[in-house]
């Protein structure tokens, strides 16, 4: 034990190890009421780490190449030892990425994690969306299938709607004229080595940012603010405990159930009926047979319905590129005087109700053809979309909230 210490020390003289370690987790104090929604940041981390690891082994056998991209992943998946694991790890992994992040997002709104004074740690995790969508959106290419090549010619020939510089910035995300070998080299570039290290700087000052203003809880109640002291430290929020072991020890308990139900996925149904992995992208990547239905992943197809339900390219670009950007200033737009969904009154439940309604709708018609019917329901779905937040200094500066205690509650 002497030893240890001895060690520890020395590392202590040269490198701030355990004052890192008490600031970000044995002396970090947590609210004392979590539940089960402060799981999901926990679980983004551990699929992140997954989407690394896994990467890594795939790249060491994967061909950036148009003409054997498709073969190598084959080879991955019959030849190389635990290749399909692994190929089927990242794959899934991806999906539950999204899956962990999309819920972690929704505690954000229900408990008004976004409010004052958690205005840049919310934009910090808004901008590690954005990136994560774009590292996707170039994964998503790398196996060079046909719903690959397609998928991305559509996207990437969504740039050129933009007026002046569209076909310009187009030609530039190419690389080439079509989507080709330059564009797959390009994109393998930035999805292995550019957009994952912007996510891990991105996650990193993310943490700081949450653990500089400490983090909301379901009550929405400051603890920083309240009374101090506890059975830990005099000097600690009298409503916080430690981060380790409660919450290090109780994540643990997250990880398990998630990871059981990532392992029924993984094992049984990796593709997900069509979902995670589509059937076209079993079929190698033919520029000059076009698949009957276009679509790109789940995780983007609220948008894609968003897309679609504008007549005009050019403002269907528009209206998805705000359906993004408007979630940025969800911290500026909410007037209520409380933070937690368990004081708010009934305008802002049913709002953020019928918000989940449409999120989920569109996600679904994204995934469907361009029929008239589809389209006109796309088209109310992305008005009461938007609606949630241009409505949001009304609504919830008109709601009727019930008064918020001192101290968290259970």
């Amino acid at each position: 034990m002497s030893m240890l210490t001895n060690v520890v020390g020395w590392i202590d003289d040269r490198f701030p190890l355990t004052k890192v370690w008490n600031e970000h987790l044995a002396q970090y104090y947590a609210p004392k009421n979590f539940n089960f929604w402060y799981y999901f940041g926990s679980l983004a981390i551990l699929m992140l780490v997954n989407q690394i690891v896994t990467g890594i082994w795939l790249a060491m056998n994967y061909k950036p190449d148009a003409a054997v991209a498709f073969a190598s992943v084959e080879y991955i998946m019959r030849d190389v030892d635990w290749g399909w694991l692994l190929r089927y790890m990242h794959s899934t992994g991806a999906s539950f990425f999204f899956i962990a992040v999309y819920l972690h997002m929704f505690r954000a709104l229900l408990y008004g994690s976004y409010r004052k004074p958690r205005e840049l740690l919310w934009i910090f995790g808004m901008i590690i969306y954005v990136a994560l969508m774009a590292e996707s959106f170039m994964g998503y290419l790398l196996p060079w299938g046909q719903m690959s090549y397609w998928g991305a010619q559509v996207i990437i020939s969504l740039f050129g709607a933009i007026p002046v510089v569209g076909d310009d910035l187009a030609l530039w995300i190419r690389g080439d004229y079509v989507v080709a070998d330059a564009t797959l080299n390009r994109f393998f570039a930035f999805h292995v080595v550019a957009v994952p290290l912007v996510l891990i700087i991105l996650v990193f000052v993310h943490i700081v940012a949450l653990h500089k203003v400490g983090s909301n809880n379901p009550d929405g109640i400051e603890i920083k603010k309240g009374p101090k002291g506890n059975r830990w430290s005099d000097t600690a929020p009298a409503d916080g405990i430690p981060f380790h072991p409660y919450y290090s020890v109780k994540d643990i308990v997250g990880v398990i159930v998630f990871l059981a139900l990532f392992s029924v996925v993984l094992f049984f149904m990796p593709e997900f009926g069509g979902w995670f992995l589509e059937p076209d992208n079993f079929l190698p990547a033919d520029p000059l047979k076009t698949p009957e239905h276009i679509v790109p992943l789940w995780y983007f197809t609220p948008f894609y319905a968003i897309l679609r339900a504008v007549p005009d390219k050019f403002g269907g670009v528009l209206a998805m590129g705000a359906a993004i950007f408007v979630l940025f200033l969800l911290p500026w737009l909410d007037r209520s005087p409380v933070k937690s969904v368990r004081y708010r009154g009934p305008l802002f439940k049913i709002a953020l109700a019928v918000f989940v309604v449409s999120f989920v709708a569109l996600g679904y018609l994204g995934t469907q053809p361009a029929t008239p019917l589809s389209t006109n329901f796309a088209r109310l779905f992305s008005i009461l979309y938007f609606l949630f937040f241009l409505l949001m200094p009304i609504y919830t500066k008109l709601d009727k909230t019930k008064p918020v205690p001192e101290r968290v509650t259970k």
